[in-house]
């Protein structure tokens, strides 16, 4: 049987808020199109806890992005 939220511990109440948490941050990402799924999410929250800059780790993404799309560009341009 399911322990209810008012009898879960405190570490069960924590863990319902951080699923709570990263389910708004992956809503935000769908609705801004970013483009990121649910585990790139929850790595850039990782890094944006333990003080990355938030501005450093979007120039990363997007030098990502534009690397990827550079090599699937000649992956299709090679066949």
């Amino acid at each position: 049987m399911a322990a209810s939220k008012e009898g879960a511990g405190p570490s069960t109440h924590r863990i319902a808020e951080a699923r709570d948490a990263m389910k708004t941050v992956k809503e935000i990402s769908d609705l801004l199109n970013t483009g990121l799924d649910e585990e790139t999410l929850k790595v850039c929250v990782q890094l944006l806890e333990a003080g990355v800059n938030p501005e450093a780790l979007a120039a990363v993404v997007r030098e990502l992005r534009r690397e990827t799309a550079a090599l699937r560009e000649a992956e299709e341009a090679s066949r």
